[in-house]
């Protein structure tokens, strides 16, 4: 870390941040592999959530189960978040928020975009910050006040850029009131940025804000196992991040770009009413 101090200021030292980072990194690796060498022939969808577009596969849930044994077998005092199903309070101060598989649409089709996004949260503050993309092989972390990094490169968002010419990422959600209403942001967004893109995982979306892919990245209805470790790495690596003005990004409106395209298009958002259905 920057200083050598404590990641999140409250007692978790640089050891400990060391180690859940390690266990983070370990965890995504077993798990990518998992996901990328265990892929079926025949993958199907085991369930459906939200809608019926809001799909399940046999293997986020094998991929789940993989990184909770690993960090409950290592740290078994530590709670735990996963979007399959994992929720257990812990009595350490550590929370793990665990997406074994962002993008399952994208890997059901055999499309590239898709991650395994762990993050470590301490006293509620997320402190470390994984994402592993198996199909592009590359390795995004970060720790509270250690920068961002990809694979021992350390990242920086794109320089300043005026809105009109900022290239900007987004999603859409699974209920279908909900993307009529994100289609007609999105017809407001796109007259006035460079272009629009669409990649289908928020936490690669998140990761490329840091690594200067695109200028910046908003969604609305994002879950925290979604959003808690490509936002500490977007952050880490210069990007400003929230919600509505004056709010931390959350399900409600999530938001991460350069500094200059944050102060630009955290307004227009919030004027073509983004954080609501």
């Amino acid at each position: 870390m920057a200083d050598g101090n404590v990641p999140g200021g409250d007692g978790a030292g640089e050891d400990l941040a060391r180690e859940l980072l390690e266990l983070a990194l370990e965890a995504a690796r077993r798990a990518g592999e998992l996901l990328r060498d265990g892929r079926p022939a025949d993958l199907s969808v085991a369930a459906t959530k939200t809608s019926a577009v809001d799909v399940v596969t046999e293997m986020d849930v094998a991929a789940e189960k993989l990184i909770t044994g690993f960090l409950a077998e290592r740290r078994p005092r530590d709670g735990l978040l996963g979007e399959e199903g994992s929720d257990s309070e812990g009595t350490s101060g550590v929370r793990w928020v665990v997406d074994p598989l962002d993008g399952t649409v994208n890997y059901l089709y055999g499309l590239p975009s898709w991650a395994v996004s762990i993050a470590a949260e301490y006293r509620g503050e997320t402190v470390v910050g994984v994402v592993y993309a198996p199909m592009r092989g590359e390795t995004y972390h970060a720790v509270r006040g250690g920068g961002a990094w990809l694979d021992g490169v350390r990242l920086s968002c794109r320089a300043a850029a005026p809105l009109d010419q900022a290239l900007i990422a987004t999603g859409f959600g699974y209920l279908q009131e909900r993307r009529v209403r994100q289609a007609e942001v999105a017809a407001r967004v796109i007259p006035l940025v460079r272009d629009i893109r669409r990649g289908g995982s928020a936490a690669i979306d998140l990761c490329d804000v840091a690594c200067g892919r695109v200028d910046g990245y908003y969604e609305r209805g994002l879950n925290p196992w979604d959003l808690a470790a490509g936002e500490l790495i977007a952050r880490e690596a210069g990007a400003v991040t929230g919600g509505r003005p004056g709010e931390a990004a959350s399900g409600g409106l999530a938001i991460a770009a350069t500094p200059a395209v944050f102060a630009s298009l955290q307004p227009l958002l919030d004027e073509a009413g983004a954080w609501h259905d």
